[in-house]
């Protein structure tokens, strides 16, 4: 039965007196470094040398230092950079000055669980991972409400990593919302499997081939955009608030007669098999091991493929309608 925990639960002191060190200041590095800060407790940025994010970190009223330097002091080193970045920056910053019973924590459990970081035994190894965007994490704190958190001790090293762990979701505002206990294991392959065969991958994969399907009968490509596109928001939402049910019942009748009699046809029997494999690949390490030998080869496929759907005409047109929408905040890469 899953296990939560709340502000009530959580106990701030035990981070009190003790040093932060936060590696990155992305979009989850600057969330957990400015809530942690405004939390009470001591926050150092890590960055590497030359970072255009130093500056901005220092603008924000935190201390910087290089990431090697920042891991040196801090009591609590939470890694939030990319995944594929991280074996080396442990290597060659933080593994040289880890010493007996500083805590080493992520917010996805790659790395550790595919034994590419591999800690020594005397340090403690946690997992506090919000479960939404560093931009989300930073608003709702500031809003006085918090994301939902993962919590996972992969080593516990001083008998209390649990207990250091919470206090950090604490500090970023998850236990607001709600900390779920998982394992480094769990996290790490639900939230691959999620992203690849539903929430990234597939769902892109539908849109594109709705509009597709569409535009190929000869229908306006601004009217596939909006149908196949633009409305995935409008349902997810409803979804994100209320379920599948108050979903259903938001929308009219025929789309709902039409959810019914589609779905299976589209994810059918063989889908869910292809998603079984998906799932396997993961377990098995195969999907890691492809990633990080992508990496070693400065990332052919990876370069490629992004090139190759940013020019997808869905994408071109979208990008022609969303500026004419002014209720939605203009963003560029």
């Amino acid at each position: 039965m899953a296990i939560m925990f709340y502000d009530k639960d959580c106990d701030l002191a035990a981070l009190k007196g003790k040093t932060i060190g936060v590696i990155g200041y992305g979009s989850q590095g600057h969330a957990h470094a400015l809530n942690a800060k405004e939390s009470g407790l001591k926050v150092i940025v890590g960055l590497y040398e030359g970072s255009p994010s130093w500056k901005r970190a220092e603008a924000a009223g935190l201390e910087v230092k290089t990431a090697k330097d920042a891991a040196a002091v801090a009591d609590f080193i939470m890694i939030l950079i990319n995944d594929e970045k991280q074996a080396k920056l442990y290597q060659e910053s933080i593994k040289p000055v880890l010493k007996p019973g500083k805590t080493l924590a992520f917010a996805h459990g790659f790395n550790i669980h595919f034994g590419q970081i591999i800690p020594p035994k005397d340090i403690n190894v946690v997992m506090i991972a919000p479960k939404g965007p560093g931009h989300t994490v930073r608003e709702q704190y500031q809003a006085g409400a918090g994301v939902p958190c993962l919590i996972a001790v992969h080593q516990d090293a001083t008998g209390d990593a649990k207990r250091i762990g919470l206090a950090y979701a604490a500090a970023i505002g998850g236990a607001r919302a709600g900390v779920l206990e998982t394992t480094f294991k769990e996290e790490t392959e639900t939230d691959l499997f999620g992203e690849q065969a539903v929430l990234c991958g597939g769902v892109c994969a539908l849109m594109k081939a709705g509009y597709e399907v569409l535009t190929e009968a000869g229908y306006q490509p601004e009217s596939a955009y909006f149908e196949v596109m633009h409305e995935m928001k409008l349902i997810i939402d409803l979804v994100n608030r209320g379920g599948l049910s108050f979903m259903r019942y938001s929308i009219s009748d025929t789309a709902e007669y039409g959810d019914y009699i589609t779905g299976p046809k589209i994810i059918t029997e063989e889908t869910k098999n292809t998603m079984r494999q998906v799932l396997k690949d993961i377990q098995t390490g195969k999907f890691a091991k492809e990633w990080i030998s992508e990496n070693q080869a400065n990332r052919p496929f990876f370069n490629r493929m992004r090139a190759l759907e940013a020019a997808h005409p869905i994408e071109q047109v979208g990008k022609e309608l969303r500026s004419m929408m002014s209720w939605i905040p203009k963003s560029s890469l």
